[in-house]
């Protein structure tokens, strides 16, 4: 018993493991590229491809960094998210930045459903719906009943 402890202990480490995705210093590239100097080359040297373009209009780039790391071994592994930026940029037509946005983990926000029921619109004492609910009783009566 106090072998597989001792192995157990051994294996994990003190240090936590982060998972990185995207790109990485996107707050310090934020500050280099310049609104109206910089152009889409300088965008694709200092920073790189975007991660993503906006179907609606090509001329709106994002990238995306993310950092989680993993929690104590107390929580199981579950990880937290420590850094959590979005960079949005737009060019003009001729390809220099028109403007720059960054995005950080307090710009997050839960989103919040809205409970209410719709309400119908069509009352009961409608002439089409008297009709049709004549149509849905023979339709739905018993065989036996339309016999006779």
């Amino acid at each position: 018993m106090y072998i597989l402890f001792f192995i157990f202990i051994i294996n994990c480490s003190g240090n936590k493991v982060s998972n990185y995705h995207g790109i990485k210093q996107l707050e310090s590239k934020f500050d280099k590229i310049k609104v109206d100097s910089s152009n889409k080359n300088d965008l694709l040297k200092i920073i790189g491809p975007p991660s993503s373009i906006s179907d609606f209009n090509k001329n709106k780039w994002f990238y995306i960094e993310r950092l989680k790391t993993n929690q104590s071994i107390a929580k199981l592994g579950t990880q937290k998210i420590k850094k959590n930026n979005v960079l949005i940029v737009e060019l003009d037509n001729k390809g220099v930045l028109k403007s720059k946005k960054l995005l950080n983990l307090n710009d997050m926000k839960d989103i919040k459903y809205i409970k209410e029921i719709t309400q119908k619109e069509f009352k009961n004492d409608n002439l089409l719906y008297n009709i049709f609910s004549s149509f849905r009783e023979k339709i739905n009566a018993p065989a036996k009943n339309r016999s006779k």
